[in-house]
């Protein structure tokens, strides 16, 4: 436990508190059993650290581990948890739960044995925490980490420093708000960036090189972190892997699955399974119509990846402006509302109990489609301020 305890100390004091995420809903960090998942790359280890690092305790009292650890090999988690509560410890960060196997189990025991004992762990997006054989639905409060907004990729590059705006407030007042914003920064000149590298915080790391560290990402999550995942083969990483450049030469699109089956050499129903680990994993989003039953061997509606950023990491020969669009668009509406198709036009959107129609294009973009439509706007690219119901879509990366 020694080492274990030197290497915690070493990274809660090695990482950096100038710029410091907030997830939407924010933690109530009282609770005795928090939990951070997300998608690889999003910044949950920093997170905890961070968290660590600002606590005014006694450094007995903290301790940051990690379940990838060669200590546990050899050492499980409840005998660590009594040996940190004996010496005085308060407060436990516990990282890469998903790969420890019988973590939910042994967490339970933990907290229900060591009632002073604070609890924050973390794991991947893939983790099914009320589906494991014991029940943390009582116990663990359940937080997903996205990735960077564009108002934060704004103020993690040290851009502009801007607080989040409610929907209802980029609805009704977006041009007096575009107006400020723009009198501040070139928010389109930004915008471009961030589109092609900007929504994993470790674009900040000068020297690394962002496009070849997001492959590796994407590798790292079809190739070692889905094996985790119950029903996957990870015989069928190389075909998943094959999958997503597909997904990523035409998303978003309407799915004939028949076709992409036989395209990737697996039967319907193992695809139709695959593409939810995908959606899991954060990699891609899967949207339906709306009131539409979902169930697993249903087929999506429209398949998009999930964020911009991989378009130019998996399709980088053929970027289509209009899917960049309309992926951004539905990737940071997705954190504060419900998205869905529209019959009609590209979205619907249900936020506080009230439901928008939104047309996705460029400045030029006419409101043909949405003419008809009530609570219907455009987002539109290339505009740095709007007028009316036009919309400027990069203002939507402020919602969070």
């Amino acid at each position: 436990m020694q080492e274990l305890v030197h290497k915690s100390d070493r990274l809660i004091q090695a990482v950096p508190v100038q710029l410091q995420r907030k997830i939407p809903g924010n933690i109530n960090w009282e609770w005795r059993l928090n939990s951070v998942v997300g998608a690889r790359g999003t910044g949950k280890t920093t997170l905890l650290l961070q968290r660590a690092k600002s606590l005014k305790a006694q450094q007995e009292e903290v301790l940051y581990v990690s379940l990838d650890d060669l200590y546990f090999t050899e050492n499980n988690l409840v005998s660590l948890a009594k040996q940190f509560e004996q010496l005085g410890g308060k407060y436990l960060f516990v990282d890469e739960v998903h790969k420890y196997p019988g973590w939910a189990r042994e967490l339970k025991n933990i907290y229900d044995t060591y009632p002073g004992l604070i609890i924050a762990f973390s794991g991947s997006s893939i983790l099914e925490i009320f589906k494991q054989d014991v029940d943390l639905s009582r116990r663990a409060l359940i937080y997903e980490l996205p990735g960077l907004s564009f108002r934060e990729f704004l103020a993690f590059a040290e851009i502009g420093d801007f607080q989040p705006l409610e929907m209802a407030h980029i609805l009704s007042g977006h041009r007096d708000i575009a107006v400020d914003i723009a009198g501040k920064i070139k928010p389109l000149q930004h915008f471009k960036t961030y589109l092609q590298s900007g929504y994993y915080p470790f674009f900040t790391e000068k020297n690394r090189d962002y496009a070849l560290t997001l492959e590796q990402i994407v590798h790292l999550v079809v190739e070692t972190d889905l094996r985790f995942m119950k029903g996957y083969d990870p015989a069928y990483s190389r075909k998943m892997l094959q999958l997503l450049r597909v997904i990523a030469g035409t998303a978003p699109f309407k799915p004939n699955i028949s076709k992409l089956s036989e395209r990737i050499g697996i039967n319907r129903t193992t695809l139709l399974n695959y593409l939810r680990y995908l959606e899991k994993a954060r990699l891609i989003a899967l949207l339906h119509l709306p009131e539409k039953s979902i169930s697993v061997l249903q087929k999506p509606d429209k398949v998009f990846l999930n964020n911009p950023n991989l378009y130019y990491v998996l399709n980088p020969a053929h970027i289509s402006v209009g899917s960049i669009r309309e992926t951004f668009f539905q990737n940071q509406l997705d954190v504060v509302a419900e998205v869905s198709l529209h019959p009609n036009t590209d979205f619907l959107i249900d936020y506080d109990n009230q439901q928008y129609a939104f047309e996705i294009g460029g400045a030029n973009k006419k409101d043909a489609q949405i003419r008809q439509l009530k609570n219907a706007f455009l987002a539109l690219d290339d505009l740095e301020t709007g007028f009316a119901n036009q919309i400027p879509l990069w203002l939507f990366g402020f919602l969070y």
